[in-house]
This record gives structure tokens, C-alpha cells and sequence, in this order.
């Protein structure tokens, strides 16, 4: 049985490692007793001398040359959560440690939220929600583009595009997808239209972004292309905020207040007080939600659970990431 200790903020300590998940843990890992955290392990590094593998998630500490030399045998890391771009520099990668991470978890919870928003906003639910209470009566009746024949346009095709996909598939609904990376053949594959980004934003009722947050895809999303949405468009990002050239957006928005932006993510996050987001009639503002919550992030800790045992066994790891994955899993 390998040593092994669980390391990461205490908040995330029982959502990703409730109690459950950690009897099973011990069951399969000589465990130092309790919650570790990147504060006590700095404290005591002393902790780290034996450990063969650490389960992780939020707030994990960056395994950088400092750490690594305190954990001398360290073969695997299992990240309960998404992106391990802060935990893992250059140190980390030269030791040859697997490490695998729970983004396709996270994925699931975060596709649920836009499908419901996708459906929500093909029925113009958050302009009558927001003018209602605006007015304090019924606003006019609009025109909703509905959810059948009407177009929805997915902006990157990775893991949460293509749950997305899945999940709209038993509705009468015309996919269209901008992803430079993705070929014809895969498009067809899964039904989907291949267009440009300017098309996405021309064409679709509901535009979803879902590109990773990288050097190249900051400010990608233009003032320019909200002016090209049509009227009674929605605009969704669960994404994250540095993608969207928020000024720009803004500015476009105050302009056409019948094209509507929900925001679960910003730059900064939240706002900045007095930021225009807050007031703008015809912006949705969520406090990033869309990912796991609660109860759902059992789901990436039972998913290192699994990994665990299949790295126990000499298998391969399901979702295994290699330095230049975790460059672009945002």
C-alpha cells in the first residue's frame, strides 16, 4: 500500500473528499492522518519524505523544485478539479510524475448549465424575468427565436462543446460550431455545421462560448462581433472573461439592448463596483457557477478514486495529462 497524504484548501477538503470518498482512499493508501494544506506542508515539509502519491484539487501548492525535493519518492498526483497549469512548473515535468486531473468532471456540470441556459434563452426568458421586475408589471411581447429550426453556435469544440452537442441532440436544433482545430470529417461526425467566428456571432440565436483562456484567445471575442448579432440573440460564457474584450462588449451592448449577454465569468471576477455589467438591462450576471458545485464535486473526487486504481493496477490513467495538454486546459 503506497504512502500518500491529501493536499489542498480545507473548503475543498470535504466537497471533492467527503467522507465516503476518503474511506475509500485509505482503503487503497497508507494516508498521513487529516487535511494538509500548501500552508502546513511549508510548515513541515518533513510531511512529504515518504508520500508516493497526493490527492488534490483546489488550492493545491505548485509543485515547483522546492517541493519536489521534500517529496523524493512522489510518483502520482490525482487533481480533483481542473486546470493543474499552477501546480505544475517546469520542476514538475522534469520528474516524470503521472498526473492526472478531473476536467472532464467539471465538464459535465458545466454543460448542464448551459443547456438549461441555451433553452432558456431561445425563449427570451431573461429579457421578460429582467423587464418584469424592471417595470414592475409584463413588459411588450417579443418574438422568441424558440427551440425548434433556430440556430445555436458553439465557440471551441473541446470536452464542454461536445457535451454541450450531446445534450442538445434530442432537440430540433441546427448546431453550428467555430473551432479552428476541429476537421470536416469530425464535424459531420457529430452533426455539427463548421463556420467562422464571425458567422457564429451573424447567424446563431445563441452563441455559447466555450474556448480555453490562453495567451492567444484573450480579447478574441470583439466588440465587432456583438455588433453582428441578430436581434434577439443571446450571448453565453461559462468560459472564462479574458477571452471577451469586455469594454468593447459593453459598449456594444448599451447600443442594442435586445441582444442579450449572460456572464457567469468576467474580467476581473466579479467586476469591478460601478462596472456597467451590473446595471446594464440586458446583462445576466452569475457568480461562476456553472462549474461543480457542492454535491457535484464528489463526482472528480470518485474520478481520482478510479484513476487511482487503474495507475494501482500498471493501467493507463482515463485522463492522464502530459505538460503540453495541461497548457491548454484552461
Amino acid at each position: 500500500m503506497p504512502k500518500g497524504l491529501i493536499l489542498l484548501e480545507s473548503h475543498a477538503y470535504e466537497l471533492i473528499y467527503g467522507e465516503t470518498l476518503r474511506a475509500k482512499i485509505s482503503r487503497r493508501v497508507d494516508l498521513v492522518p487529516g487535511l494538509h494544506t500548501k500552508e502546513s506542508i511549508q510548515a513541515n515539509p518533513s510531511l512529504l519524505a515518504d508520500v508516493e502519491v497526493i490527492f488534490t484539487g483546489w488550492g493545491a501548492p505548485e509543485m515547483n523544485a522546492e517541493f519536489l525535493a521534500a517529496a523524493p519518492k512522489l510518483r502520482a498526483v490525482f487533481y480533483g478539479a481542473g486546470s493543474i497549469k499552477a501546480m505544475t512548473p517546469d520542476a514538475f515535468w522534469e520528474r516524470n510524475i503521472a498526473v492526472t486531473s478531473a476536467y472532464a468532471m467539471n465538464a459535465v456540470p458545466v454543460s448542464e448549465f448551459t443547456l438549461a441556459s441555451i433553452l432558456l434563452s431561445l425563449k427570451r426568458t431573461w429579457y421578460y424575468a429582467l423587464e418584469t421586475k424592471r417595470l414592475g408589471a409584463y413588459p411588450e411581447k417579443v418574438k422568441p427565436p424558440g427551440a425548434y429550426g433556430t440556430k445555436v453556435g458553439l465557440i471551441s469544440f473541446g470536452m464542454i462543446g461536445r457535451l454541450v452537442r450531446e445534450r442538445l441532440l434530442p432537440f430540433n436544433l441546427d448546431v453550428w460550431v467555430y473551432d479552428p482545430f476541429l476537421t470536416p470529417e469530425q464535424a459531420a461526425e457529430f452533426n455539427v455545421t463548421l463556420v467562422s467566428l464571425d458567422d457564429i456571432f451573424r447567424h446563431c440565436d445563441v452563441v455559447s462560448l466555450h474556448t480555453p483562456w490562453l495567451k492567444q484567445t484573450e480579447g478574441m471575442i470583439q466588440g465587432k462581433h456583438f455588433e453582428l448579432m441578430k436581434s434577439g440573440a443571446t450571448f453565453l460564457n461559462t468560459a472564462r472573461g479574458a477571452i471577451v474584450n469586455e469594454p468593447e462588449m459593453i459598449q456594444v451592448l448599451a447600443r442594442r439592448p435586445e441582444v442579450t449577454a449572460l456572464l457567469d465569468v468576467t474580467w476581473p471576477e466579479p467586476p469591478v463596483p460601478g462596472s456597467p455589467l451590473y446595471s446594464l438591462p440586458n446583462v445576466v450576471l452569475t457568480p461562476h457557477i456553472a462549474g461543480s458545485q457542492e454535491t457535484e464535486c464528489r463526482r472528480m473526487g470518485q474520478l481520482m478514486v478510479d484513476e487511482f486504481d487503474r495507475w494501482a493496477k500498471g493501467e493507463p490513467m482515463r485522463w492522464a495529462i502530459s505538460k503540453d495538454k495541461a497548457a491548454i486546459l484552461a
